[in-house]
């Protein structure tokens, strides 16, 4: 069983940065792919950025690319998305799941996932 609580949402204006943590419980969370998805209002849930359990590999959505930074530190058991350049589109709840363990192949699908934090909300203002 993983549990998890994400945090470092807020309100930011667009070209500002954010970072967002994903803390675990559980001892076992270190061979857990994480991924990070967001939901705006009226949209679909949607993936943002993923990160393999042994952190030697990420993924990001093309809309996130080259501005959101995916990381994982396994000794906190701690997932970290660093958002830069931040745009009023980045507006959304998100969200960090977990899914595993051991999986050598990183879903970008939520229906992957086992594990759900209650999310955290993102605001940009433009």
């Amino acid at each position: 069983q993983v549990q998890l609580v994400e945090s470092g949402g807020g309100l930011v204006q667009a070209g500002g940065s954010l970072r967002l943590s994903c803390a675990a419980s559980g001892r076992t969370f270190s061979i857990y792919n994480v991924g990070w998805f967001r939901q705006a209002p009226g949209k679909e849930r949607e993936f943002v950025a993923a990160i393999r359990w042994s952190g030697g590999s990420t993924y990001y959505a093309d809309s996130v690319k080259g501005r959101f930074t995916i990381s994982r530190d396994n000794a906190k058991n701690t997932v970290y998305l660093q958002m830069n350049s931040l745009k009023f589109e980045d507006t959304a709840v998100y969200y960090c799941a977990a899914e595993g363990p051991l999986r050598m192949v990183v879903s970008l699908r939520s229906v992957s996932y086992d594990y759900w934090g209650q999310g955290t909300q993102v605001t940009v203002s433009s």
